[in-house]
């Protein structure tokens, strides 16, 4: 059994900031005394599907290593903490990173422990990572505020193109990295488009260079988010950060409907959530 003291909810004189911080120091603790109870069920009954050793569980690895996610090509990835880095990374914090050849922001999805596990479970180790350079200062934010503004003002210009050059290509999205060397236009299309004209023009417009990238529609939902038909946010815009194969066999299973319009998602997908209460499956 795990006691979880909520006693700060009683607590009516603490401002907003406070309340926040002790949420914040709760949830850890909780999380925590999970991964202690993963980790020990783990060796106590030697599960032979995830073979870990926990006592080996940093000597794969000796870097201090954080999940991060980018809203461009890197997506959600891991990234390394340089050695002479002195400041706390804490969950949530803007930070920029660099893997030699490029630079972009990045918001801290996870650290400590629960980042080892999942690298451990993946089999990861000493791969090329990239390392973050710095917190976000004020300056940082005002040229990422610039970046976001121009990324707009690039969405019409795409669309006028593309209708120039009568391809069938629907925008997703638009990403400026932050050094501005490189513009990500995200589009979604029912088969191959051969965007060569495209790509040129849109290279003299914006004088950097353009990656066109073909998503699929689940991906699309995933950047634009939205509320499902449960009432929650969409699943693959809050937590999941991959996709897995959803079969009909999964929907004959549980016994389940069978309409489609109550199995599909927004995305015109059979609902991601149909694995998660198959056991080995979610």
């Amino acid at each position: 059994m795990i006691h979880i003291d909520l006693s700060f909810l009683k607590i009516a004189n603490q401002t907003e900031k406070e309340k926040t911080q002790t949420e914040t120091k709760v949830n850890d603790n909780f999380k925590y005394k999970i991964f202690d109870l993963y980790t020990d069920s783990i060796v106590q009954n030697s599960c032979s599907d995830c073979a870990l050793n926990i006592e080996q569980f940093n000597s794969w690895d000796s870097r201090n290593i954080i999940e991060v996610e980018s809203e461009g090509f890197w997506g959600v990835h891991f990234c390394e903490i340089p050695p002479n880095f002195e400041r706390r990374i804490n969950v949530g914090d803007l930070l920029l990173e660099t893997d030699g050849s490029a630079m972009d922001i990045s918001v801290v999805k996870e650290v400590g422990k629960l980042v080892n596990l999942k690298r451990n479970r993946m089999r990861l180790s000493n791969e090329p990572l990239p390392k973050i350079s710095r917190l976000l200062t004020r300056k940082d934010f005002e040229r990422y505020q610039q970046n976001l503004d121009d990324e707009a003002d690039a969405a019409p210009i795409f669309r006028e193109l593309v209708a120039k050059y009568k391809l069938e290509m629907k925008l997703v999205n638009i990403h400026y990295q932050f050094d501005r060397r490189k513009l990500y236009f995200f589009y979604t299309a029912d088969g191959r488009v051969d965007f060569r004209e495209l790509a040129k023009e849109l290279a003299n417009r914006f004088r950097t260079r353009i990656e066109l990238r073909q998503i699929g529609v689940r991906d699309e939902a995933q950047k634009l988010g939205g509320v499902g038909t449960c009432g929650r946010e969409y699943c693959c815009s809050t937590f999941l950060k991959s996709f897995k194969r959803i079969q009909t066999q999964m929907v004959i299973d549980q016994n389940l409907s069978t309409s489609a319009s109550k199995l599909s998602g927004p995305c015109g997908k059979l609902k991601c959530c149909l694995s998660f209460e198959l056991t080995g499956k979610n």
